[in-house]
């Protein structure tokens, strides 16, 4: 011991003056910090700088979980948000785990009431001529023939129509069919939705968050002046940055539009279309609004041919590439109707094919993933009557989301209306 103080002594006497005075000002310095509060707590003060410096984050990540643009969910708002935020490979990663560990049942039988009973169903004929109760001023399309089942044998109700919605002078504009998407995942049931493009007019309603921008003459909530004659609501396309597309809306080119991308279009007159853009369709002063996403889904009346059930890339890049999710497309028949098809644990294949067989000769997939697929049709109890979430009703009961969103002034992304056009 005495040995270790005669060292330590001769290294201090052998110190220069500038050492020894560099020495005694770092343990001030020392004594100082040990006498402030984060001198005495460094790891507490240093965690409470995080989380300030971090407030603008929370506050985004809060406001996230609170807005229902983000999602029905708190995982969906959570996954949208983090994927805004720089973190889609996070996403991508978390998503694929979990549909790799919960792939869709094989077999089975679907929930009961999930198919509309015989005794509920509209009979129809191949073509009828006319609506029994259709007045002579309304020239309505001719009902949809009865929609064949992917899986045998049928269940009873399944792929027949039935009327759904307001009624348009006296006549049902929407019809609505069920079946199961293929022969394996005989669980499952997807729904169709007919909609007479005579008896109603479409209008693109945009937001703030897609497409962006505005503010826009027609956004959500749905005002009481579009809501007296609403009989449908339904999703958009996928965030603007994955459509690979366009959007043009009240003689504004918003976002530069594709050519040859699937492309659903609204005239002046309410009359719409579907169609690869510059070919089956294009701009003309009559054009109110394009929205595209994606290429065409169906062509010619036939799934496109790059298809492939087990694809990753093309047709569901927003949901971490999953396969089996929910799905949702719009078609045009060769008539003029509009069809749109949805359902769970559908792949791209399953999509297309639920298009042609509701009749699509185009089609082209809307948004996928359980928070963003939607369909509901509104029957008030009068004619006139103001269409509300509380007289919506999903095309399908598993469906997320609900009629309530297109009333939510919070509701900031784009989504298409069906509105009677004899009620204005």
């Amino acid at each position: 011991m005495l040995d270790l103080e005669r060292r330590r002594d001769a290294r201090r006497a052998s110190e220069s003056p500038a050492r020894r005075l560099n020495r005694r000002e770092r343990r001030r310095a020392r004594r100082r910090a040990r006498r402030s509060v984060i001198g005495r707590h460094p790891f507490g003060s240093g965690a409470v700088a995080i989380i300030v410096l971090l407030t603008p984050v929370w506050w985004s990540l809060g406001s996230a979980l609170t807005n229902p643009t983000y999602g029905v969910t708190l995982p969906g708002r959570l996954a949208e948000w983090t994927r805004e935020h720089g973190g889609a490979s996070l996403v991508v990663w978390a998503e694929n785990v979990w549909y790799s560990h919960h792939p869709p049942k094989v077999g089975g039988a679907p929930p009961k009431g999930t198919l509309v009973p015989v005794a509920a169903a509209t009979p129809t004929t191949a073509a009828p001529a006319a609506h029994p109760a259709q007045p002579k001023a309304v020239t309505a399309l001719p009902t949809p023939p009865r929609l064949q089942p992917f899986a045998s044998p049928a269940l009873p109700g399944e792929g027949t129509w039935h009327p759904a919605g307001r009624l348009v002078d006296g006549v049902p504009a929407v019809y609505e069919a069920f079946l199961r998407p293929d022969a394996i995942h005989t669980s499952y049931v997807a729904g169709v939705a007919w909609m007479d493009t005579r008896l109603l007019g479409a209008r693109l309603y945009s937001g703030s968050y897609i497409p962006g921008g505005g503010p826009w003459p027609f956004t959500a909530p749905i005002e009481p002046a579009q809501a007296r004659s609403l009989v449908a609501a339904f999703n958009a396309g996928f965030l603007m940055s994955n459509s690979e597309g366009g959007y043009y809306t009240d003689h504004k080119m918003f976002i530069p539009l594709r050519r040859g991308g699937a492309s659903f279009v609204i005239y002046n007159n309410g009359s719409a279309n579907i169609g690869a853009w510059g070919t089956d369709v294009q701009m003309t002063p009559d054009v109110a609004s394009v929205r595209q996403n994606l290429a065409l889904l169906v062509d010619h009346g036939r799934p496109a041919p790059n298809l492939n059930a087990n694809d990753t890339t093309v047709w569901g890049a927003t949901l971490g590439n999953a396969v089996y999710v929910w799905r949702s497309g719009i078609g045009i028949t060769a008539d003029g109707a509009l069809v749109y098809v949805a359902g769970p644990d559908l792949n791209i294949t399953d999509l297309a094919n639920l298009l042609v067989r509701a009749g699509a000769v185009r089609a082209m997939e809307l948004d996928i993933n359980t928070d963003w697929v939607n369909y509901a049709t509104f029957k008030p109890a009068t004619p006139s009557g103001l269409a509300t979430a509380a007289n919506g009703t999903d095309l399908l009961s598993n469906m997320s989301a609900t009629p309530a969103r297109y009333f939510d002034p919070a509701w900031a992304r784009d989504f298409f209306t069906m509105s009677a056009r004899s009620s204005g």
